[in-house]
């Protein structure tokens, strides 16, 4: 990279444009969303369900099925407790068996957002009384419960949208073919992971 100019700065993403020397070395101008990375999760129920969430996304005017999941947007919070919170306060769920699922670069042509899908078993509901207080879109939020196979043919059929759930589910899917064995460990580095430059 030769230089940068910042362009805009938002609540979670803050856009750029650089300009880069390609191997050729052309420069070209190439804009750029800097993201703080996400979590998501594919958590199984005793019964091999996955628990998702159904919310609304603005961007794309629709309730989209999704994985519990947020933003690492609490400063020095590691993935793996930024993803145990996303599933507390999404789904009310606590869970004792962590693993990585998966790395995913959401749309690398246009944004460094990083994701790390986890996988976690061996759930125990939350309390009523210590539920996490909803807002903003989470107050319409309904969790809802499937089996892998349901969701790898909502995937497949285009009904199953969101990309970090569809990565998710068919790596889960993959993962339980194979006796969920290879499993990188909950504490694993992410060496692909947010850079913390890119804020």
């Amino acid at each position: 990279m030769v230089g940068s100019q910042h362009r805009y700065s938002g609540w979670a993403i803050d856009v750029r444009t650089d300009e880069v020397r390609l191997p050729d070395g052309k420069l070209v101008k190439r804009d750029v969303i800097a993201h703080p990375g996400a979590v998501a999760v594919v958590a199984l129920d005793d019964d091999e369900r996955v628990v998702m969430v159904r919310q609304y996304r603005h961007p794309v005017r629709a309730l989209l099925l999704e994985l519990p999941a947020g933003l690492l947007d609490v400063d020095g919070e590691p993935a793996l407790e930024a993803a145990k919170r996303e599933l507390f306060e999404e789904a009310a769920l606590i869970a004792s068996e962590w693993a990585v699922l998966v790395d995913l670069h959401t749309s690398p042509g246009m944004t460094d957002e990083a994701i790390r899908v986890y996988v976690a078993r061996d759930l125990t509901a939350v309390a009523g009384q210590d539920r996490f207080v909803s807002e903003a879109e989470e107050l319409t939020m309904t969790v809802e419960r499937y089996s892998l196979d349901e969701l790898v043919e909502l995937a497949l059929a285009g009904e199953l949208t969101n990309g970090p759930a569809v990565a998710g589910v068919l790596a889960a899917k993959l993962a339980e073919q194979r006796g969920w064995q290879g499993l990188r460990p909950a504490d694993a580095p992410w060496n692909t992971g947010p850079r913390e430059s890119s804020r």
